[in-house]
């Protein structure tokens, strides 16, 4: 099944009309013919179901037939990780994040990060592209870059459980012991160059436990990756 993409689809909708680049894309590039069935979603949860009216590449139409709505994900993962010094790193872990699942993700400007400007509209785009690829209904939602001690004060007040992926030699828990089904959870993702001693000390403050991903030494792109997977892994099992 090839899922299309418009935010602004609504269940009120009984015609569609696409933007002319998705239009040249269903008409010239895949061919598709009056009568065809198409898949649409808004990346809310709706599965929209639809006949195709008009196949001209600069104006196509689809009937929809049938709205259903998907269920979201048993688990909210919100992740905030600096974002890499190496652009396409960075890149890759929005892909594989979003076909894996993930709810939120917040890049965070740290003590030790290399990169301080990011490309928003870019990294929706590969979001995008990934969440349609994988078949998801849900998209995950990228919130604007933030500075660390600013996304911690922005959440301080949400009952989630709250996690900090780090390297440094202290008392620190295993993921794995601290995932629990069905759950909210917030974790941190911390530079090539770790989390400063002032970061980790301020979110375990702030009611942030530390973690270790296990005891091999993680890139950061790779370290998200575990985290993603690992909450996946465990609500697939409940």
């Amino acid at each position: 099944m090839q899922l299309f993409y418009s935010q602004d689809l609504t269940a009120n909708d009984t015609l569609f009309s696409f933007t002319k680049q998705e239009s040249r894309h269903i008409g010239k590039v895949l061919r598709k013919q009056i009568g065809d069935t198409l898949h649409l979603t808004n990346g809310k949860g709706a599965l929209f179901t639809g006949t195709l009216q008009s196949n001209d590449p600069k104006h196509c139409v689809v009937k929809i037939t049938q709205v259903e709505q998907k269920t979201q994900l048993p688990y909210g993962l919100h992740l905030a990780i600096s974002p890499t010094k190496l652009n396409d790193r960075f890149e890759w872990f929005l892909e594989k994040a979003t076909e894996i699942g993930i709810t939120q993700i917040t890049p965070i400007l740290c003590n030790h990060s290399e990169r301080k400007i990011i490309k928003p509209e870019r990294y929706q785009k590969i979001i995008l592209s990934a969440a349609k690829q994988s078949l998801k209904y849900h998209f995950p939602v990228l919130h604007p870059i933030s500075s660390f001690n600013d996304f911690l004060e922005k959440h301080a007040e949400l009952s989630h459980h709250k996690l900090i992926a780090h390297c440094q030699e202290i008392e620190k828990k295993s993921l794995k012991s601290q995932i629990k089904p069905k759950g909210k959870y917030i974790v941190l993702v911390g530079p090539e160059g770790d989390f400063s001693d002032t970061e980790i000390t301020k979110a375990t403050s702030m009611g942030y436990t530390g973690v270790s991903l296990g005891t091999n030494r993680l890139r950061t792109e790779t370290a998200a990756i575990v985290v993603c997977h690992s909450f996946c892994y465990t609500n697939e099992l409940e």
